[in-house]
């Protein structure tokens, strides 16, 4: 991938719901949510803060949550890929 996020944003991929509920039933492309889960694929240098570099608290391979309409869409050699600013990420998960 040739994409380097600048300062506090990051480059994630979305991890696809599941398309079956608990029950069994097949949900459609037009049910389905737009995702809120994915891996993180390359991190900013950071952000400034009185005069200093603070870096990002998530590295590449991390798992995300992101809030359901932050970020920027992108289309990068067929995939498609979100640009989210640090603040946009709520949780990693462990």
């Amino acid at each position: 991938m040739n994409l380097q996020p600048l300062g506090d944003r990051v480059v994630v991929r979305s991890i696809e719901a599941e398309q079956v509920t608990a029950s069994g039933l097949v949900l459609p492309d037009t049910a389905a949510e737009k995702p809120q889960r994915g891996e993180v694929l390359a991190v900013g240098s950071g952000r400034y803060e009185n005069g200093k570099r603070i870096p990002l608290e998530v590295a590449v391979g991390d798992e995300v949550i992101y809030s359901k309409y932050g970020g920027t869409e992108v289309k990068l050699d067929g995939e498609d890929l979100l640009i989210l600013r640090e603040s946009d990420i709520l949780a990693k998960a462990v």
